[in-house]
């Protein structure tokens, strides 16, 4: 992870992390997907067994059981102190509108977005009325997904050659942006190999040493996915 983002420890009175609210499925591969990739994560749920199926496959996750309809409960567990909630239960509607009310608009919530789960274009509507900033239609590959979306904010396409291997289309990074490929020598300093670069609708293949980075362009790499996800975000 680069150095800029810490997820243990405060900024302020503000946890750096993630809240899941709703272990389920997809809840699971949500907080799955941001465990492997170093976050702060904290997960709730009303239902004890739910809290108890998802430290069987992660028994280190800070899980807790919460009424997710209840403003003081979220808030003594620490759910308002993060920077983003994922609002993972999509029923029944109403716990899932409340609970995501309750992170956007509460008094002293520290949250900075909410991204909720819908079963409807009706309860996705209701959620972007009540403050949802993005609004996902469930499926555990999705859950994956969103997982590394929020730990890799840069990251445009993923492909997966095998388990270990993928290739990562991303935005240049800031701390690349003015410099050659030769100065940065990816293959050296990250164990990546650069692919293509430039333009979205322009890239480069197989760019020379000489090529010069910029801003909002795009970089394509391939290499072990930990290497990858070693590389800087935007």
């Amino acid at each position: 992870m680069s150095d800029w983002w810490q997820w243990g420890p405060q900024r302020g009175s503000e946890r750096l992390g993630f809240a899941i609210i709703g272990v389920g499925r997809f809840g699971i591969a949500v907080c799955r997907e941001l465990l492997q990739n170093g976050a702060d994560v904290l997960a709730v749920d009303r239902e004890a067994k739910a809290i108890d199926e998802l430290r069987q496959v992660e028994p280190t996750v800070e899980a807790r059981v919460v009424d997710c309809t209840d403003e003081e409960s979220l808030r003594e567990a620490g759910v308002l102190d993060m920077g983003t909630v994922v609002v993972a239960m999509s029923e029944p509607i109403e716990a899932s509108i409340t609970a995501t009310l309750i992170a956007k608009d509460s008094e002293g919530t520290r949250v900075q977005q909410v991204i909720a789960r819908a079963t409807s274009d009706l309860h996705e509507k209701m959620l972007k009325r009540v403050g949802a900033d993005k609004v996902i239609f469930p499926s555990r590959m999705q859950g994956e997904r969103l997982g590394l979306e929020l730990v890799r904010p840069n990251l445009m396409e993923r492909l997966a050659l095998d388990d270990q291997h993928c290739i990562d289309e991303i935005k240049v990074p800031e701390m690349f942006v003015g410099r050659s490929l030769r100065d940065l020598n990816l293959r050296k300093n990250f164990r990546v190999n650069v692919l293509a670069a430039g333009p979205s609708k322009t890239l480069t293949v197989n760019p020379p040493a000489s090529h010069v980075l910029e801003e909002g362009h795009l970089l394509v790499v391939m290499g072990l996915i930990d290497d990858l996800q070693r590389l800087p975000k935007v």
